[in-house]
């Protein structure tokens, strides 16, 4: 069911994957959660879970059981380089030893929680998920420990300016139903061999080399490229901006866009049509923002 392979996790380790048509396109990014052999928890984007949940129902075989337990957890991502020290107030287990894409169980707010370090920022970072009548709880008890170290909430559009200096990419604009892994730069989360659905065509994709190319960009013009803004490339426009906005880490304008391969090299040049008129831009090497993760 996932392009990449669930057979080389241990128990308690975590794994960036994706859902795949067929034909080789997105049906979601997803998080594989191994807790043992026999049982795997998989965190879908909220968005897409109908269509995901329904997708997986249809190909379970043998005795398989599976549950939508979307509505038995709430999440909260604990997000930054004091998020370790945060959270370590509240929990009774040592976060040093959690490491990057692996997670454990715990006692948070007087209950059971699942606690994983993944993140989608570029930055460290904690999800404690929990029943939902614990969120309130949660939420207070994290302003209180972190009261001493800035903490401060932030939404969506706040992670979304994080994710995309880190060229992480968002289901329904940058991978979609209409796009590949091998095209969207997530080739390392591709391994053939193992069987997934869509692996004879992305084989046959690979084979004969993708025709676009998903790239950086920052703007050279003044304007601020937004999602959906018509792309030039080589004189022809070239589809649209799949995400873009101003970076706050880097003070400049950036953005996401599927080019044609042979316009796709660092360096290279291309135009974005802000309110009618094109402004200059230049494909740039990603992430955007350089700083490893932990």
């Amino acid at each position: 069911m996932t392009c990449n392979d669930a057979g080389r996790l241990s128990d308690y380790q975590a794994q960036y994957s994706a859902l795949l048509t067929p034909e080789g396109t997105i049906i979601d990014d997803i998080v594989v959660y191994r807790f043992s052999a026999e049982h795997y928890f998989l965190c879908i984007n909220s968005a897409t879970r109908e269509k995901d949940v329904s997708w997986l129902k249809s190909r379970a075989f043998g005795n398989i059981q599976m549950a939508d337990v979307s509505d038995q957890y709430v999440q909260i991502a604990l997000q930054g380089p004091k998020s370790e020290s945060i959270l370590q107030k509240m929990v009774d287990i040592d976060l040093s030893s959690l490491r990057f894409y692996w997670f454990t169980t715990g006692t948070v707010v007087g209950t059971d929680a699942i606690i994983s370090r993944t993140g989608y920022t570029g930055e460290d970072g904690f999800e404690i998920y929990l029943p939902p009548e614990k969120g309130e709880a949660l939420w207070e008890e994290l302003f209180k420990a972190g009261e001493t170290e800035g903490i401060s909430p932030a939404g969506l559009a706040a992670r979304n300016t994080l994710r995309m200096e880190m060229k992480y990419p968002l289901y329904g604009n940058d991978i979609t139903e209409e796009t590949t892994p091998l095209e969207a730069g997530l080739g390392w989360i591709v391994k053939f061999g193992t069987g997934f659905i869509g692996e004879n065509r992305l084989r046959e994709i690979k084979a004969e080399g993708i025709k676009r190319k998903l790239i950086g960009f920052e703007m050279v013009d003044a304007g601020i490229a937004r999602e959906g803004y018509p792309v030039v490339v080589g004189g022809e426009k070239s589809g649209s901006v799949t995400s873009g906005g101003y970076a706050p880490s880097l003070d400049k304008s950036i953005g996401l866009a599927y080019v044609p391969v042979e316009f796709s090299d660092i360096g290279g040049s291309l135009s974005i049509e802000i309110r009618g008129r094109r402004r200059e831009a230049k494909i740039v090497s990603t992430p955007f923002y350089k700083k490893r993760q932990k």
